[in-house]
C-alpha cells in the first residue's frame, strides 16, 4: 500500500489544528468552519479508501491463502532506541479493528464538524466567541484519536492516549468563563491521569518481560519470556493456558506478572471508558458543547478503553483472571449506569450514563469472549456494538443538541410535546432510541443480541444480568423520548418563537446517522472483524431464542415507559414516593461524587495533607530558619572584627600571639 494516504490521514487534521490555532482569529468564523469541515471531509474520504482497500482488495499483504486477515505495517519508523530490543517506533498499523475505527472516527468527526457550523451560532446567525479555536481543538482531537488507533506499538498508543486526554480537556473546558465547565475539564483530566499512571506502569512491566512494545510481536508472533513460546492466532484458550502452566511467569502477591501488567493496562482503559470507580468525570463532561459530547463521549474517546483491550485481546486470553476482572467491572458498571439514567432530568446526563452503560456492555462482551465458544463471538460482538453504538449514540447526542438549541435548556421539563414542532429531530431521535433499545431491524438489535449470546455461552448469570440491563436501557431511553416529545402539549411563552427544526447543517447529520442506524445491523461484521482474523458468519449461528428474549425484554421496557411517561399522569410521582431511598440514591448517582469529596477533602487533604503541611512549615522550614537565624546572629557578633581599623587588627593580633605563646609554653612544661 502506498504510504501517502495513511500519512495524509494523520497530517491533514494536524495541519488544520496548526492553521486554525495560529491563524484562525485572522479569518472569518465561516471560513474557519468551512476549512475545518473540508479538512475532515478529506480525511473521511481517505480513511474510507484505506478501509475499503484493506477489506475488499484481497491483496496478499492483507489476507493470506487461509482467508485470515493480517496485520499490515504501512510504515514504522524508529523514534527512540534505548537498547536493541527496547525501541519506540511511530507508524501506521492496518488490521481489522484499526480499519474499522478509521471509519468510525472520521464519520462521527465529519458529522460533528458539519453539525457545529449550525450549532455554534445563535438564532440570529452570530457565532460563538472562540469558534475558530473550537474547530482547531476538534482537529487536534481527531488527529490524536486517529494516531491512537493506528499505533504500531503500545508506547505510541500511550503518547496519543495522553494527547487525546489533553484534547478532551480543551474541548470540555471550551467555555472557560463558565466555572462548571472549567471544573468539569479539570475533573476529567485529573481522574484519567490517575488511570493513565496505572496504564504506564502496566506498559513498563509488560515490555520488561516481553522485551517489546510492538503489537505485532505481542499478539500475533511467538513471544518469549512471559509464558514460553506460543503462536497466539493458531492456539486455543486451553493450549495457551497449558503453555503458561509449563512456563510460568514470575508471580507477585499471588498473581503472575502478566496478570498484573494486563490489569494495570486495563486500568487506563477504565479511566478513558469511564468504568467504575473511575466513571465520575463523564457526566460532568457534559458541560462542554453538545457536539463535543457526540464526538468524544459517545463514539470515539470513551471507546478507547474497549479498543485497548481488543488490541491486546490475545494476551488477555492468556490470563483468565484479567478477563474475569473486566467482566465483573463491566457488569457492575452497566447496571449502575442504567439505574442512574432512569431518574436523571438533564437529557445530556441521561445520554452520558447511557454511554457508560453501553461501553460497559462492550467490556463485558470482551470479558466473556472465549475461542471455544463460536470462535470468540464476544470479541466480534463487542467490536460490532462499538460500531453501531457510535452511530446511534452520536445521533442521540446531536439530536439532544438540536433540542437544546431550540429550547435553550438541557432540562426535559422545559420541553414536552415537541414532536409537532420538530419532526426531523423527532423521527431521527426515535430511530436512535429504537436502535439502542435493541428493536429489530435497527442496528442495536443485532450487535446487542450477539453480546447476549456470548454472555449465555459464558454462563447464565452473565446472560440474565446483562438482559436486565438491556431492559433498563429500553426503559430509560423511551422515558426520555416520551418526556421530550409527548407527555403534554408544549407551551410557547409569550414573546418567544415556537421551537422548530434546525438548519440543514444540523439536520443533515441527523438524517445520515439515522439512516446508518437503520441498516448497519445487516453488515456481515463477522466477515471483517474477528479476534484471530478468521471470518465468522454470525448470522449462520444466530440464536433466535436469545433474540426473542432480548426483543421481549426491550418491548416490556418500552411498554412500561409508555405507560408511565407517554401521557401526563401521577404514576411516576407515586413510584418515586413509594421508593424514595432508591430514587434518591439513583438521582445522586449513588453518592460517588460525595464519596470522592469525602476521601479527598476529609481524609487526604485534612487528615494527611494538613499535618504534613504543618510539619513542613514548622519542623522542616523552622529548622532551616533556625540555622539561618543562628548564622545571622553569629555574623553580627563577629562583624566588628572586619571594621577596617588598624588599631583593632593590631589588638587582635597581639591577643592571638599571646594565646598562641601561652599554649606553646604549657605544652613545653
Amino acid at each position: 500500500m502506498d504510504v501517502t494516504i495513511p500519512i495524509l490521514i494523520l497530517a491533514i487534521p494536524l495541519f488544520m489544528f496548526i492553521l486554525l490555532g495560529l491563524l484562525g482569529m485572522k479569518m472569518s468564523h465561516k471560513l474557519a468552519g468551512i476549512l475545518g469541515t473540508l479538512g475532515m471531509g478529506t480525511v473521511l474520504v481517505l480513511s474510507y479508501t484505506t478501509a475499503f482497500t484493506y477489506f475488499f482488495s484481497g491483496a496478499p499483504e492483507f489476507i493470506n491463502e487461509a482467508g485470515e486477515r493480517l496485520q499490515y505495517l504501512v510504515f514504522n519508523q524508529t523514534w527512540l532506541a534505548f537498547t536493541d530490543k527496547l525501541v519506540i517506533r511511530l507508524g501506521f498499523l492496518l488490521d481489522p479493528i484499526s480499519a474499522m475505527m478509521l471509519v468510525v472516527i472520521t464519520t462521527i468527526s465529519f458529522m460533528v464538524h458539519l453539525y457545529s457550523m449550525g450549532y455554534m451560532r445563535d438564532h440570529h446567525g452570530v457565532y460563538e466567541h472562540g469558534f475558530q479555536r473550537f474547530y482547531a481543538f476538534l482537529s487536534l482531537f481527531s488527529f490524536s484519536m486517529l494516531g491512537l488507533v493506528v499505533a504500531t506499538n503500545i508506547f505510541q498508543m500511550y503518547i496519543f492516549w495522553e494527547l487525546v486526554g489533553a484534547s478532551s480537556y480543551l474541548l470540555i473546558g471550551f467555555y472557560y468563563t463558565k466555572p462548571s465547565a472549567v471544573s468539569a475539564s479539570k475533573k476529567a483530566f485529573i481522574v484519567t491521569r490517575f488511570a493513565d499512571l496505572g496504564f504506564l506502569i502496566g506498559i513498563l512491566v509488560l515490555s520488561f518481560y516481553t522485551g517489546t512494545f510492538n503489537f505485532t510481536d505481542l499478539t500475533s508472533v511467538p513471544v518469549e519470556g512471559m509464558a514460553g513460546v506460543f503462536q497466539v492466532n493458531e492456539g486455543t484458550a486451553e493450549g495457551i493456558r497449558a503453555l503458561i502452566a509449563a512456563h510460568p511467569a514470575p508471580v507477585f502477591m499471588g498473581g503472575s506478572v502478566l496478570t498484573w501488567a494486563l490489569v494495570l493496562i486495563f486500568m487506563g482503559g477504565m479511566g478513558k471508558s469511564a468504568m467504575m470507580p473511575l466513571h465520575i468525570w463523564l457526566p460532568d463532561a457534559m458541560e462542554g458543547p453538545t457536539p463535543v459530547s457526540a464526538l468524544i463521549h459517545a463514539a470515539t474517546m470513551v471507546v478507547a478503553g474497549v479498543y485497548l483491550v481488543a488490541r491486546l485481546f490475545p494476551l488477555y486470553l492468556m490470563e483468565e483472571a484479567s478477563l474475569q476482572i473486566i467482566t465483573v467491572v463491566g457488569a457492575l458498571t452497566a447496571f449502575y449506569a442504567a439505574m442512574v439514567a432512569c431518574v436523571q432530568v438533564d437529557i445530556k446526563r441521561v445520554l452520558a450514563f447511557s454511554t457508560i452503560s453501553q461501553i460497559a456492555f462492550m467490556m463485558v462482551s470482551l470479558g466473556v469472549a472465549r475461542p471455544e465458544f463460536h470462535h470468540g463471538l464476544g470479541y466480534m460482538a463487542s467490536m460490532f456494538h462499538l460500531f453501531t453504538h457510535a452511530m446511534f449514540k452520536a445521533l442521540l447526542f446531536l439530536g439532544a443538541g438540536a433540542l437544546i438549541h431550540a429550547i435553550g435548556s438541557n432540562d426535559y421539563t422545559a420541553m414536552h410535546g415537541l414532536r409537532k414542532y420538530m419532526p426531523v429531530t423527532h423521527w431521527t431521535f426515535l430511530i436512535g432510541c429504537l436502535a439502542i433499545a435493541g428493536i429489530i431491524p435497527f442496528s442495536g438489535f443485532f450487535s446487542k443480541d450477539e453480546i447476549l449470546s456470548s454472555c449465555l455461552g459464558y454462563n447464565w448469570v452473565a446472560y440474565l444480568w446483562m438482559s436486565l440491563v438491556a431492559g433498563l436501557t429500553a426503559f430509560y431511553m423511551f422515558r426520555l423520548y416520551f418526556l421530550i416529545f409527548w407527555w403534554k402539549e408544549h407551551k410557547v411563552h409569550e414573546g418567544h418563537h415556537a421551537p422548530h427544526d434546525q438548519p440543514w447543517t444540523m439536520s443533515l447529520p441527523l438524517i445520515i446517522l439515522a439512516a446508518v442506524s437503520c441498516v448497519a445491523g445487516f453488515i456481515p461484521f463477522g466477515n471483517f472483524v474477528t479476534w484471530n482474523g478468521h471470518a465468522y458468519d454470525f448470522m449462520a449461528h444466530f440464536d433466535w431464542s436469545v433474540a426473542a428474549v432480548s426483543l421481549a425484554v426491550a418491548v416490556i421496557g418500552i411498554g412500561l415507559a409508555a405507560k408511565m411517561y407517554m401521557r401526563e399522569n401521577t404514576l411516576p410521582a407515586k413510584l418515586k414516593n413509594a421508593l424514595p431511598a432508591l430514587w434518591d440514591w439513583c438521582y445522586h448517582r449513588f453518592y460517588w461524587d460525595e464519596l470522592y469529596m469525602f476521601i479527598t477533602h476529609k481524609i487526604i487533604f485534612n487528615g494527611i495533607c494538613r499535618p504534613l503541611a504543618w510539619f513542613d512549615r514548622h519542623i522542616i522550614d523552622g529548622t532551616m530558619d533556625s540555622f539561618a537565624t543562628v548564622t545571622n546572629k553569629a555574623s553580627e557578633a563577629i562583624k566588628p572584627l572586619q571594621s577596617g581599623q588598624i588599631q583593632m587588627y593590631v589588638w587582635w593580633y597581639l591577643i592571638g600571639a599571646l594565646l598562641l605563646g601561652s599554649i606553646t609554653v604549657l605544652c613545653l612544661i
